[in-house]
């Protein structure tokens, strides 16, 4: 996926015109995706995460508070002569832990109860933690459309979730020993097809490709993998096991 994910931007970026119409089903392949990964976990897993909460409430401190943070005071001495780039680094910053990075999470052997967790407490957040970061960070007073964006999260994330632990619990595991293998390469599938659809977005900003277009990749990858460092050391830190460490390192 680290090699196929490049090669779905360049596709979505060249054939931009002939993939943007995808972006109005991207919502429904998302659900798909989280069904199938919810479908690897039981209530009672999940409820046991909300019991021993100090990792569940630190990483989003981290992914969200913290990390934003960091972001805009590198942004903006590295692009102070650039207020958009400044937003769009702290706004990439600012959004909540997403689905594919249950995907990782479960390629790596890492605590999916706790990476679901993670989806399902920032995803209900974000309607309010972002116009706040943003407010906060930059003083931008965004206003958003909370109903319809609290929708948008329960139809793609939220519903399927708990749908699969449903399946599951009521199969009595049938769901994850058999329905989410089946589903597993088809939800690869898809996680192509949202890459390539989403990255048609950046189609007119990389028409003419300026030295600061490669400095704010370069920043964005170079910070992303401090990210992954960081929730790594925490968990660590704080003694946790390999799959605890895991989900931080990706959540």
């Amino acid at each position: 996926m680290a090699l196929i994910a490049p090669i779905c931007v360049v596709v979505g970026v060249t054939f931009a015109r002939w993939v943007s119409p995808v972006e109005a089903v991207v919502p429904a392949l998302f659900a798909v995706m989280t069904f199938q990964g919810a479908l690897n976990n039981r209530f009672r897993e999940v409820a046991e995460v909300f019991r021993r909460p100090l990792l569940l409430l630190l990483v989003p401190a981290v992914s969200l508070v913290l990390m934003p943070s960091v972001a805009c005071l590198l942004a903006r001495l590295l692009f102070a002569d650039d207020p958009q780039v400044v937003c769009g680094i702290v706004l990439e910053y600012c959004v909540p832990v997403g689905v594919v990075s249950y995907m990782w999470v479960g390629m790596y052997g890492g605590n999916r109860s706790l990476a679901l967790a993670l989806i399902l407490l920032t995803t209900v957040a974000a309607p309010f933690t972002i116009p706040l970061s943003l407010e906060a960070l930059l003083g931008a007073t965004v206003e958003l459309d909370v109903a319809a964006m609290m929708g948008r999260m329960l139809t793609m994330i939220a519903v399927p979730a708990v749908l699969g632990m449903v399946v599951n619990d009521a199969t009595r595991g049938w769901g994850e020993r058999v329905l989410s293998p089946a589903l597993g390469p088809a939800a690869r599938a898809l996680l192509v097809v949202i890459i390539t659809a989403n990255s048609t977005g950046m189609a007119p900003y990389l028409a003419t490709v300026t030295v600061e277009t490669f400095c704010v990749a370069g920043f964005v990858l170079a910070f992303a993998t401090g990210g992954f460092a960081l929730g790594c050391l925490l968990a660590r830190a704080l003694g946790r096991d390999a799959a605890d460490t895991v989900t931080a390192c990706f959540c």
